[in-house]
């Protein structure tokens, strides 16, 4: 069973690690304050533990990134660089500019012909990046229940192998796999975080709804 390190410490990070943690696997989250993380330590027992974003990515045999897209940057900048070698890297982030929503529609500091994945991958070329969990509100991100329909998970990157990783546990926590290839993928992926946000600033409802690719 793979140590699992998360680099983040908001709801996405703290909901993916208690749900690794519930399959088994050991989990570090990586914070700029892991002392604020005494609740989640506690709650989670024995098999979670807590320290900075550079300990998380030693803990981890795979990663997760799961920050605010604008700082996505940084926190990488301050991990080993040997820390990040090989290893498989969920992207959760997103490229949202923190300006206030116009008629429920965020907006991306990128544009529609690069993706903040795939600045990432460039920048930190020793890991395999795979973009997943940036379109499903937290609430969801773990076994959802929409009555025996599995909702669908869109990853991409270039590593075929990490993508095969991401894909298992996506099907442990109750998703389907939806291959969008490699990294550029993520200039369409990313936007539908922009997609799932409408529903909860027009009416509301940030905890019902996930994304399925239909086929016939």
């Amino acid at each position: 069973m793979k140590n699992i390190g998360i680099m983040g410490s908001g709801e996405v990070a703290k909901t993916l690690g208690s749900g690794f943690i519930k399959y088994g696997y050991k989990v570090c989250l990586g914070s700029g304050h892991p002392e604020k993380l005494g609740e989640w330590k506690e709650q989670n027992g024995e098999n979670a533990s807590t320290g900075s974003f550079a300990d998380a990515a030693a803990f981890g045999d795979l990663l997760v990134l799961s920050v605010k897209g604008d700082a996505a940057r940084s926190v990488l900048d301050k991990v080993d660089s040997s820390d990040l070698k090989g290893k498989t890297v969920i992207d959760t982030c997103n490229p949202i500019d923190g300006t206030p929503p116009v008629n429920g529609v965020l907006k991306a500091f990128t544009s529609i012909n690069q993706s903040l994945m795939e600045a990432l991958q460039k920048e930190f070329p020793e890991a395999n990046f795979v973009k997943a969990y940036n379109s499903v509100g937290a609430d969801l991100m773990v076994n959802p229940d929409f009555g025996g329909i599995k909702p669908s998970m869109f990853i991409c990157g270039n590593s075929e192998q990490a993508k095969a990783e991401v894909a298992e546990i996506n099907t442990l926590f109750g998703y389907e796999t939806e291959d969008m290839g490699a990294v550029e993928g993520a200039r369409a992926i990313e936007p539908l975080c922009l997609l799932w946000c409408i529903p909860g600033f027009l009416n509301n409802e940030w905890g019902n709804h996930a994304f399925k690719m239909l086929r016939k």
